[in-house]
């Protein structure tokens, strides 16, 4: 596929690749942020006066096949219903295993990436998933405009997760595509343990819930979610790092009397019931501890 335009955003980098590097030609240009405005804000200012129909979305630490974008391209003809789709994520130092299929939430506010760490062998075929990793998405430029893109005030991560979870409210779906792949690294800049990835984790999932979850599902979900966060850091031993985890949690519940008029604009969009929003949250929790993939059939 050759049909496409790049906008590269430089979001305050300062090892010299912005402005020496040579992009590959006139499809390709750099938009300088000045300043390190986090992935959500970042890539809204990138989208931002898009007229494509499809906005891709592509994090500096992927590698991504010759053919993905083409790969996703025949998909948005294939599920001509379809506004949103996911990437096969490849692990970028271990070819052999998944970075993951597919963002899965649970009903306990906690989302992960589906099959981290599977084989690749184990890779399932395209299957509903309920969010896209933002790493390497594709979503309908109407749509992602329609629900207002990316929160910026979670910064990163997780923002991926809320805007699925958005684009679910307002009666959007999301197929990962299995032949769309992509080689991840995952956390390059900020560090799968680091203090920065595990805070902005850990306050962005309470919002993440408060923003998104209706009324009263959000009764029962919000405190399941601070006891399982709470249960998840003794089971998990990360006792190292668990006052940074404590303190993201505490941040987040913190925020909530901020966030009420963002959760009355996030609910002015839904278009679906209780009942649907229940059956696209996965409940099981011997598939939260694996990190299993669930994917649905249409």
């Amino acid at each position: 596929m050759t049909a496409f335009e790049v906008v590269v955003v430089d979001n305050g980098s300062n090892d010299g690749s912005y402005p020496e590097t040579t992009l590959p030609d006139a499809r390709f240009r750099w938009l300088a942020a000045g300043r390190n405005l986090g992935f959500a804000a970042g890539t809204n200012l990138g989208a931002h006066g898009c007229q494509a129909p499809w906005i891709a979305t592509l994090n500096p630490d992927t590698v991504a096949d010759p053919n993905w974008l083409e790969a996703l391209k025949r998909a948005t003809e294939h599920y001509p219903d379809i506004a949103v789709f996911g990437s096969t994520q490849i692990d970028a130092m271990n070819p052999e295993r998944l970075d993951g299929c597919g963002d899965v939430c649970s009903g306990y506010g906690i989302p992960w990436r589906g099959g981290y760490g599977l084989p690749i062998s184990q890779l399932p075929g395209d299957g509903e998933t309920f969010a896209p990793c933002a790493a390497a998405a594709l979503y309908r430029r109407d749509v992602f405009e329609a629900v207002g893109g990316f929160d910026e005030s979670f910064f990163c991560y997780l923002e991926d997760v809320d805007l699925g979870y958005r684009l679910r409210l307002a009666g959007g779906r999301c197929m990962q595509v299995a032949a769309a792949r992509v080689g991840h690294i995952g956390s390059a800049i900020g560090g799968r343990t680091s203090t920065f990835t595990l805070y902005h984790s850990y306050r962005n999932r309470v919002w993440l819930v408060f923003n998104n979850t209706p009324f009263p599902l959000l009764l029962i979900v919000l405190p399941l979610h601070v006891l399982t966060t709470l249960g998840l850091l003794v089971m998990t031993r990360r006792l190292p790092e668990g006052g940074t985890c404590i303190r993201g949690l505490w941040a987040g519940l913190a925020g909530l009397p901020g966030r009420i008029g963002r959760r009355r604009e996030v609910q002015k969009l839904r278009r679906i019931s209780n009942f649907r929003v229940v059956r696209a949250l996965t409940w099981s929790l011997v598939k939260l501890r694996a990190r299993a993939v669930d994917l649905r059939e249409r």
